[in-house]
């Protein structure tokens, strides 16, 4: 059972945004419950900009090179911040095996495993998460079409699966010594689109556009030096 629990008015760096929280019961051997949010600005209520994002605590909180978790959350809550939109944070450590299991995982990967077989040797599935939490929080904000921003097939599916018409929008941030492989393994096993030929984050930015005619429009674009 997911319910809204709490709200505040919450200033970043990237703006002044309101924040949900929602309160997730789960009963899987034991009794859990996972807080996920939402924190919005200004958006549009035809065709809001959305990032679906899953908690990575190594990538956003300790600058992990791992992964691309933190630089995707960056762009997304600058880009928010900069025109409006709605991110979705799910408490899904570790594309759902929760933070220890992860790092179970990352010595598995140091010893030669990728992503997808280490999850494997462990006993998961290559990626363990549920958006239906997103689901029912995108309903709360009676969102219907959303433009996402995100490089996953997977996600887009599953959201159209509960009735949302979804227009994806990359969010490329490149690849570094450490993630490239991950990267790889996750186009090649996973079927994403991450477009790790793009090593440098700072090549890309997003941008917001308004169709006089068919109403908003996301795109990204080449910044003049690249």
């Amino acid at each position: 059972m997911i319910e809204f629990y709490a709200k505040a008015t919450i200033p970043t760096k990237y703006g002044e945004f309101e924040m949900y929280i929602f309160k997730e019961e789960k009963t899987n051997g034991r009794e859990i419950t996972l807080e996920h949010l939402a924190i919005f600005k200004n958006y549009d209520e035809e065709l809001p900009l959305v990032r679906v994002h899953s908690k990575c605590l190594t990538g956003e909180v300790f600058g992990s090179l791992r992964c691309d978790c933190g630089p995707q959350l960056d762009i997304a809550l600058s880009t928010i911040g900069q025109v409006g939109g709605i991110l979705v944070y799910l408490d899904q450590e570790g594309r759902g095996i929760g933070l220890a299991n992860k790092i179970r995982a990352y010595s598995l990967q140091d010893k030669g495993y990728d992503t997808v077989q280490a999850n494997i040797a462990l006993g998961f599935k290559p990626d363990e998460r549920n958006f239906a939490p997103a689901a029912f929080i995108l309903e709360y904000f009676r969102v219907k079409a959303l433009a996402l921003l995100t490089n996953n097939p997977d996600k887009i599916e599953q959201l159209k699966k509960y009735g949302f018409e979804v227009e994806r929008i990359p969010i490329f941030v490149g690849a570094t010594p450490h993630s490239e492989n991950y990267l790889l393994t996750k186009e090649k096993e996973m079927g994403q689109d991450t477009d790790i030929r793009r090593r440098n984050s700072a090549q890309r930015k997003l941008s917001f556009d308004k169709r006089k005619r068919d109403g908003p429009s996301y795109r990204t674009k080449e910044d003049s030096n690249a």
